[in-house]
């Protein structure tokens, strides 16, 4: 056997190899998810298989429960909210710490992305030990900042990747001509980074979303979110309609997961 051949048996084996592993990966990672969406028609309310009938009764009893609509309309408007604080503080952050003469950039930075770093009990006790005496905790806006303050680094991060990329000079060509800060940042730098804006801003919300122990800490019964609701399903007694929200939740991560892929398409074009 020539020694070209053996590569090309080396390359396929290896290529083939690469393929398994991923495959294997992946059903490690989806098959927890695989198994969770079909117990949510099962008729009988036990979380195991086989399954004895299929039912929409529990996503009727979802949709139906007063208290699982108040943790779905809490969970948008704080995520919504958190989403719109992070994007706008993130993105000005990112801008600032991006120049090449912005000072201590070396310290800054790392204290920007410390909460997606500590761990987040220890995140949590900390936004409760500032609250507390703000009188924040057990209120929607305490739970909102708390959020924002998570979500904040994810938009640093996307956004600071994103300006790499940005061509200076056009910022710098607009204000020879004659317009303002403001418009050389909505007309020429907005629409230049406004795919890392947007993906840091869907992190963000999904941060905000599917946080559980932050709410845990700050938030009271009215500010009860839907991973709170979940948690309190299964920690008071078992629930079988945290298998249909988690049907709904799937469904809606995919979605997000698909936005974000497109808006990584978008990012990765070439600017007309």
């Amino acid at each position: 056997m020539s020694t070209e051949t053996t590569a090309v048996l080396s390359e396929r084996i290896a290529h083939r190899g690469v393929r398994v592993f991923s495959a294997a990966v992946l059903v490690f990672l989806v098959a927890p998810i695989l198994i969770i969406v079909p117990l949510s028609f099962n008729q009988s309310s036990y979380f195991s298989y086989p399954l004895t009938g299929l039912t929409l009764g529990w996503y009727e009893l979802v949709l139906g429960s007063p208290e699982w609509r108040m943790a779905i309309l809490n969970s948008f408007v704080i995520g919504l909210s958190a989403t719109a604080i992070a994007t706008a503080l993130g993105t000005l952050a990112a801008i600032g710490i991006s120049r090449p003469s912005f000072p201590l950039r070396g310290v800054i930075v790392p204290i920007l992305i410390a909460p997606m770093i500590i761990p987040i009990v220890v995140v949590a006790v900390s936004l409760y030990l500032v609250f507390a005496p703000l009188g924040l905790t057990n209120t929607h806006s305490g739970v909102i900042l708390a959020h924002a303050a998570l979500g904040t680094p994810f938009v640093v991060i996307t956004v600071t990747a994103r300006l790499m990329a940005f061509d200076t000079t056009l910022s710098r060509a607009a204000a020879s001509l004659g317009a303002t800060p403001w418009e050389v940042f909505r007309r020429v730098m907005l629409p230049q980074i406004l795919p890392g804006v947007a993906t840091g801003s869907i992190f963000a919300f999904a941060t905000s979303f599917d946080e559980v122990v932050v709410i845990l800490f700050i938030g009271g019964t009215e500010q009860r979110t839907i991973p709170r609701q979940m948690w309190a399903g299964i920690r008071d007694q078992i629930n079988p309609g945290i298998l249909a929200m988690a049907g709904l939740l799937t469904v809606f991560a995919v979605v997000l997961f698909l936005l974000i892929g497109w808006l990584q398409g978008r990012s990765g074009a070439p600017a007309r």
